[in-house]
């Protein structure tokens, strides 16, 4: 049985590009703590963060690059866990 399997080597520049793109999500999670949204900050928070664990999915863990059933996945991952997270929150909220 005869694999097609292509190795993707992403060159210096686009990983130093997601690189850039990551510091510069950090520095913006730094400057969203210190300002007082109430209870936004928890939603943007999550927001970014998942932003950047998307970002080290795609590219440095070669994500983008594997069949579309694996984005798949992904994807209705972070839909359940977007799920819970909000049904906890929702729960916290009315206790």
């Amino acid at each position: 049985m005869e694999e097609s399997h292509q190795e993707h080597i992403l060159s210096y520049k686009k990983l130093l590009a997601v690189l850039g793109v990551l510091f510069v999500l950090t520095i913006i999670t730094i400057l969203a703590s210190k300002i007082d949204l109430g209870a936004l900050n928890i939603w943007l928070a999550l927001l970014i963060a998942s932003v950047k664990s998307s970002f080290v999915l795609l590219f440095f863990m070669h994500l983008k690059y594997e069949p579309k059933v694996f984005a798949i996945g992904f994807l209705v991952t972070i839909f359940t866990l977007a799920l819970l997270i909000g049904m906890m929150f929702f729960d916290l909220g009315f206790r």
